[in-house]
């Protein structure tokens, strides 16, 4: 396996420096976060009490991420790591393993609910506003014990963010109840909203799964054409972590309006629309409204 050889080759010389480095003390504790999502969400309830690495970063896809051996150096090197779980991360056990770091490893889903899709786990729980406060629950709880002393500010950072998280699903369920059930139907490139549309009562279809690396074989994309020729949608959307060719094809094939571009899986690069979890949450939000909003009465 060529990541196993890579970080190998990367370590063999620098494993046994980073294994006599000291604990880090309190103010110097390194956190890594696997991806930008979650990497947000550590950085809002830490504040400048520890740094926080991601792995994989903005407008990158965590699906089919390929760690390098500087990734490998910030695992290494760190005191507490956080991942998705759910099976998110399918190159993150290896990565741990072979840095060799003495980290802590935690699951940030712990306690979330699993939502299937196809018979798979989906792991964007993060897309349901009540899973995320799950999410800032957890985090606090690992870091309260990493950093005893600052256990108190770490609770009051939590419990701010999580109260902003409150307002918006609020509003989210507010405004989204609003819509006919005949625009409550969308097409996104892959399966990465099922958690939302539990949530906020939507049908997600796709022609990808749960996994990006995934293809539709052209049989399941002629059915989901012919599906959507019969029934309908609403609105497509593209992902920022997806090519739009394949929402562009079937948008083609069937008439129906891409709507906008959703967040799914990583935040926007700085400028962007979604440069934290809530800025995601509140453009995808605002973009779903107003293409599930439109009047289509000729």
């Amino acid at each position: 396996m060529s990541l196993l050889k890579t970080l190998a080759a990367g370590f063999a010389a620098t494993s046994l420096m980073f294994a006599a480095l000291p604990a880090a003390a309190h103010d110097d504790v390194k956190i890594v976060a696997s991806f930008s999502i979650l990497g947000d969400m550590v950085e809002q309830v830490v504040g400048d009490h520890a740094s926080v690495t991601t792995i994989v970063g903005p407008d990158a896809d965590a699906h089919v991420y390929q760690p390098s051996v500087a990734d490998a150096k910030a695992v290494a090197q760190s005191d507490v790591i956080f991942v998705n779980g759910l099976g998110f991360e399918t190159w993150s056990d290896t990565l741990i393993k072979e840095s060799g770091t003495k980290a802590t490893v935690h699951i940030a889903t712990e306690g979330v609910t699993p939502v299937k899709v196809d018979g798979e786990t989906d792991p964007h729980a993060w897309n349901s506003l009540t899973n995320g406060m799950v999410y800032v629950q957890n985090i606090a709880s690992v870091m309260s014990k990493a950093m005893p002393d600052h256990a108190a500010d770490f609770k009051a950072n939590a419990d701010a963010y999580i109260a902003k998280l409150e307002a918006l699903d609020k509003e989210t369920r507010e405004k989204l109840s609003t819509l006919p059930e005949n625009r409550r139907t969308v097409v996104t490139a892959h399966d990465a909203f099922g958690y939302l549309a539990d949530a906020y009562g939507l049908t997600f279809l796709a022609p990808v799964g749960i996994d990006t690396e995934a293809e539709p074989s052209a049989r399941d994309l002629a059915v989901l054409i012919g599906q959507l020729k019969e029934q309908g949608a609403a609105a497509l959307f593209v992902e920022n972590i997806t090519s739009p060719a394949l929402v562009k094809q079937i948008s083609d094939e069937t008439g129906i309006e891409i709507g906008g571009r959703l967040f799914s899986d990583a935040l926007s690069e700085r400028g962007g629309p979604a440069t934290s979890y809530l800025a995601m949450f509140q453009h995808n939000l605002g973009t779903l409204l107003e293409a599930l909003g439109k009047d289509t009465a000729s």
